[in-house]
C-alpha cells in the first residue's frame, strides 16, 4: 500500500512515461527469452544431443493453441535439420550467433529505452517536490519559523527529497519493472517444467523471508539518520552566521569538537543504514546459489529418470532463465529497502506540507485597492504563547499621511505592533481596519502590496544592486512617470543617497552584492533597502528601528534618505533613537504590551512621565 502511495501522489503527471516504460521493460524481458532460446538448438548442435527425426507438420492442420506451439517447435527443428544436412553443423552455428546477437541487441535496445523514459519522471518527480516544498515553505507564516531550526528545513529540501525521489523509483520498480520480469520468467519456467518449477515455488518463500527480515528497522534508523543530516546543515548554518562571534570567544575548538561528535554519530547511524543496505545483495546472491544447486540437483534427478519431461539441452535453457529470475528479485528486495528510507523521508517532509497556517486567507476577499483614510487598531490582543502577552488592548487611530511612531524598552511590543498590520502574524482578539475594513477580510497580497518595510536589519539578496531594487515591483509591467526600469531604479537610488556608491563598483547597477549584501557597509545596505522601497513607492511605510544599527555618519546618510521616503506617506516607525522621531505627528509610548502614554514629543515631555524617562536615559541623565 505505502508503494501504491507514492505511485498516486507524485507520478500521475508522467503518465506516459510511466506506460513507455512499462512497455519496453516488457519488451525488453520477452527479447531475453528469445536470445537464451538459441541455447537449446546451440548445445545440441555441438554435443550431438539430438538426431534429426522430425517432420514437416502443417499447421493448418492442428486445432489447439499447445498444437499449434509443439508444430512451430517442429517446424523449426525441422527446418535447421535441413540446413545442416546441407551446409554443415558450422553454418547452422553461425546462423544462431547471428540469431542470438541480434536478439541481444534488441533486448539491450528496449531496456534503454526503458530508462530512457524513467529519466523525465525521475527529474520531474525531484522538481515537483521541491516545488512544492519550496511553495509551501515560502506561503507559511513567519511564526512557523521562529519555532523550526533553518537547518532542518533545508535537510528535509534536500536530503530527504532525494531520498524520497530514489524511493518513488524504487517503487515503480517493485510495482511495474521486476514483478513483470518474474512473473514472464515463472509462466516460462512452468512451460518448460512444471515438476521443477514447482519445486523452485517451495524454495523461494524461505529465501524471500530471510532477505526480508534484514530491513524490518531500516525505516526507523534511516529517519534517525536523516534528523542527522538535518542537524548538521543547522550546526553549519548558525557557524557561518556567527563567525564574528566564534573567533570573539576564541570558541573555535568548542565548535569544532561539537561539529566532530555530530558527525561521528550520523556516521554511526549510517553505517548501520549501509551495512544493512548492502546485506541484501550478497545474502540474496548467496541463496540464489544454493538454490540453483539444489535446482541442479532435483533437474538431474529427473533428467536420468526413466520418464523425464526435459532433456539436457533444456535444462540448461531452464537454468539460464532462472538466473535471469534472480536478479529482478534481488532488485525487488532492493527496491523495498529503499521505499522504507523513501517512506521515513516522506514523512519528515510532511510535517512541512501538512502543516496548516494559523494566516487563514478569505475564500472571496474583499478588494483593497488604495489607502484614502484611516489604520485603526481596535482592542487589540496578541501573544506568541498562550500565558504570556505581548500586546494588551491596543487602541490606535493612523491616519493617512501622518508618522506615527512606536517607542519603549525592548519587549514592549513595538515590533509585534507594526508586524500586525501586514499580516505577519494575526492578534487573538479585537481587529485591524484599513479604511474600514478588517485587514483579515482582504487578501494578504492586496494588503501588502499598499506597504512597504525598511527593517533594522537589511535583507537583500546574493544578486545584483538592480534586481534587488527592483525586487519588490514587477518589472514587466511599464516603469512610472513614462520611464524605463532602469532609470526608474537611479532616481530610487538617487533619493535614497545609493547611486554614487553604486556608481563605484565594477559594474554599476549589475555589480553582485555578495551573500545578505556581504559586500556592502551596513549604511549602505540600509540604503539599498530604502531605494527598494522608494522604487515600490507603497502610500503605507512600516519602519523598524531602520538606524539603530549604524554609526553617525551612515545614519545621517539613512536619515536624510529616509525622510525623502516618508514625504507624502503614512508611516509606523518602530524607534530606537528617540532623536530621530521628534517631528512625528503622534509618539505611542508603550509599556509591558499597553500604549501608557500618546502624543506629540513636547507634550509628552510635559507629561513627565515614561517618555520623559526614555528620554532622559538616553541623554545620559
Amino acid at each position: 500500500m505505502h508503494f501504491l502511495e507514492l505511485i498516486r501522489r507524485f507520478v500521475p503527471p508522467y503518465k506516459g512515461e510511466m506506460a513507455l516504460n512499462i512497455f519496453f521493460n516488457l519488451l525488453s524481458t520477452v527479447l531475453s527469452l528469445f536470445s537464451f532460446a538459441a541455447i537449446i538448438p546451440v548445445l545440441q548442435i555441438l554435443f550431438g544431443l539430438s538426431e534429426s527425426t522430425t517432420q514437416y507438420i502443417d499447421p493448418a492442420t492442428v486445432s489447439s493453441l499447445d498444437d499449434w506451439l509443439s508444430a512451430l517447435k517442429n517446424n523449426l527443428y525441422f527446418w535447421m535439420s535441413g540446413q545442416m544436412a546441407v551446409h554443415g553443423g558450422g553454418y547452422m552455428l553461425f546462423l544462431l550467433g547471428l540469431f542470438l546477437v541480434v536478439m541481444t541487441g534488441l533486448k539491450v535496445l528496449a531496456a534503454w529505452l526503458a530508462n530512457f523514459y524513467m529519466v523525465p519522471i525521475r527529474t520531474g518527480v525531484l522538481r515537483d517536490l521541491r516545488k512544492l516544498l519550496y511553495d509551501k515553505v515560502v506561503s507559511l507564516p513567519i511564526g512557523y519559523f521562529t519555532e523550526e531550526r533553518k537547518g532542518d528545513v533545508m535537510s528535509r529540501m534536500t536530503n530527504d527529497v532525494s531520498e524520497v525521489e530514489a524511493s518513488i523509483m524504487s517503487a515503480l520498480d517493485v510495482l511495474f519493472k521486476d514483478p513483470i520480469m518474474l512473473l514472464i520468467y515463472l509462466i516460462t519456467l512452468f512451460c518448460i517444467s512444471w515438476q521443477l518449477t514447482l519445486f523452485v515455488l517451495v524454495l523461494l518463500p524461505v529465501a524471500g523471508l530471510l532477505i526480508g527480515r534484514i530491513g524490518r528497522s531500516l525505516k526507523r534508523v534511516s529517519q534517525r539518520g536523516q534528523e542527522q543530516n538535518a542537524e548538521i546543515l543547522t550546526q553549519i548554518d548558525e557557524t557561518l552566521g556567527g563567525l564574528r562571534v566564534i573567533k570573539a570567544f576564541n570558541a573555535e575548538e568548542k565548535l569544532k569538537q561539537r561539529f566532530l561528535n555530530l558527525l561521528n554519530d550520523t556516521r554511526r547511524t549510517f553505517n548501520r543504514i549501509n551495512r544493512r543496505y548492502y546485506l541484501a545483495h550478497p545474502v540474496s546472491e548467496f541463496l540464489g546459489t544454493a538454490l540453483v544447486a539444489l535446482i541442479l540437483w532435483f533437474g538431474g534427478m529427473l533428467i536420468l529418470s526413466d520418464h523425464s519431461t526435459i532433456d539436457a539441452a533444456t535444462f540448461i535453457y531452464y537454468l539460464v532463465i532462472f538466473y535471469s529470475l534472480i536478479n529482478p528479485a534481488k532488485d525487488l528486495s532492493k527496491a523495498g529497502y529503499g521505499v522504507r528510507k523513501g517512506l521515513a523521508s516522506l514523512e519528515r517532509i510532511d510535517k512541512i506540507l501538512n502543516t496548516q497556517s494559523n494566516i487563514k486567507e478569505q475564500a472571496h476577499p474583499l478588494p483593497l485597492s488604495a489607502f484614502d483614510d484611516r489604520i485603526e487598531y481596535r482592542d487589540v490582543c496578541f501573544s506568541y504563547r498562550e500565558d504570556v502577552p505581548v500586546l494588551r488592548h491596543i487602541n490606535l487611530t493612523i491616519r493617512k499621511g501622518q508618522m506615527v511612531a512606536l517607542v519603549g524598552q525592548s519587549g514592549s511590543g513595538k515590533t509585534t505592533m507594526a508586524d500586525l498590520l501586514p499580516r505577519f502574524y494575526d492578534p487573538q482578539s479585537g481587529k485591524i481596519t484599513i479604511d474600514g475594513t478588517d485587514i483579515r477580510d482582504v487578501s494578504t497580497y492586496d494588503l501588502r502590496a499598499l506597504m512597504g518595510n525598511v527593517n533594522q536589519e537589511a535583507i537583500l539578496f546574493n544578486d545584483t544592486f538592480y534586481n534587488n531594487i527592483t525586487f519588490g515591483v514587477d518589472t514587466t509591467q511599464p516603469a512610472p512617470n513614462g520611464q524605463t526600469w532602469q532609470q526608474a531604479v537611479e532616481t530610487a537610488a538617487r533619493i535614497a543617497n545609493a547611486h554614487e556608491f553604486i556608481m563605484a563598483t565594477p559594474d554599476g547597477y549589475g555589480t553582485y552584492i555578495g551573500d545578505r549584501g556581504s559586500r556592502l557597509s551596513g549604511g549602505q545596505r540600509q540604503r539599498i533597502s530604502i531605494a527598494r522601497a522608494i522604487l515600490k513607492n507603497p502610500p503605507i511605510l512600516i519602519l523598524d528601528e531602520a538606524t539603530s544599527a549604524l554609526d553617525t555618519e551612515s545614519e545621517k546618510q539613512v536619515q536624510e534618505a529616509l525622510e525623502h521616503l516618508m514625504k507624502d506617506r503614512t508611516t509606523l516607525v518602530v524607534a530606537h533613537r528617540l532623536s530621530t522621531i521628534r517631528n512625528a505627528d503622534l509618539i505611542c509610548v508603550l509599556h509591558e504590551g499597553e500604549i501608557v502614554e500618546m502624543g506629540r514629543h513636547t507634550d509628552l515631555l510635559s507629561l513627565n512621565g515614561y517618555y520623559r524617562k526614555l528620554v532622559d536615559m538616553q541623554n545620559g541623565r
